[in-house]
């Protein structure tokens, strides 16, 4: 079975890994067409060497990186703008012309939270891909960008409350709020199990990640089944995109998914 194209776009070199590693190997593995976009952090900087051996070991292609500074890292991108500062027309222009160029099926990206954490960086990724969605569809719109190209789902990388309660302390630091929807939202419940492997080595490859102790590598450390505990699912709010009336991207930021029973892959 091959599954549809599918373009993620996520802000930092490991949320790639971390959010959706399992359902981009799933998806490579089937023939699928699959790229990622990296919102922050250059080419030429050590995390950039980590993506792209993440990207291999997942299949998902080298890597898409928009330049963009981390909110919080200003060396991630020496003499660039931070994301957040960035002015949207452009960064939805960048984006507009990967969606083009790939002309996957299936967007993914963060939820309107940003994930558990919040952090700001993923909260503009979200709202700059739903926007870059819907404009690459029309072809009045960044004619210098390619031929337009309509995604025919966007799916929001999320934790369901019930999986926040049960997992939020493991996965964040310090009793930091977390973020997380109600469990009726969620229209992907994905078991990557039989990808786990790849998931674990790809996060593992942000190897600066793991030595400062983020995320990465707290998983490092711990055994196979508290790695399983963690990565073994992905959840996903789900959004249809018609093939000819167009969604506003207000409304796809801030409603829920369909009520329709949970699908468990992302199918365009």
């Amino acid at each position: 079975m091959t599954f549809p194209s599918l373009l993620a776009v996520f802000a930092h070199p490991d949320d790639e890994s971390l959010s959706a590693g399992g359902v981009l190997a799933r998806h490579a593995a089937s023939g699928a067409r699959t790229a990622v976009v990296t919102a922050t952090w250059a080419e030429g900087t050590h995390r950039a060497a980590e993506l792209a051996d993440a990207l291999r070991v997942l299949g998902a292609g080298t890597p898409r990186m928009l330049g963009y500074a981390d909110a919080k890292v200003p060396e991630s991108a020496p003499g660039a703008v931070r994301f957040c500062d960035a002015p949207l027309d452009e960064s939805v222009r960048r984006l507009v012309a990967h969606i083009r160029e790939v002309r996957p099926d299936v967007v993914v990206t963060h939820d309107a939270y940003g994930g558990l954490t919040g952090h700001p960086d993923h909260v503009h990724t979200h709202r700059v891909t739903v926007l870059a969605v819907q404009a690459a569809g029309l072809d009045r719109l960044y004619p210098d960008a390619g031929a337009a190209w309509r995604p025919r789902s966007l799916y929001l990388a999320t934790h369901p409350d019930s999986a926040a309660r049960a997992l939020g302390s493991l996965l964040l630091r310090d009793n930091r709020p977390m973020f997380s929807v109600p469990d009726e939202w969620v229209g992907a419940t994905v078991d990557v199990r039989p990808c786990l492997d790849r998931k674990i080595a790809a996060v593992l490859a942000h190897r600066s990640e793991v030595e400062r102790g983020a995320l990465p590598g707290r998983i490092a450390a711990l055994p196979r089944v508290g790695r399983e505990k963690l990565l073994a699912t992905e959840w996903f709010i789900r959004h249809e995109l018609s093939s000819d009336t167009p969604a506003s991207a207000s409304s796809a930021s801030a409603s829920s998914a369909s009520a329709s029973p949970a699908r468990t892959d992302l199918t365009a």
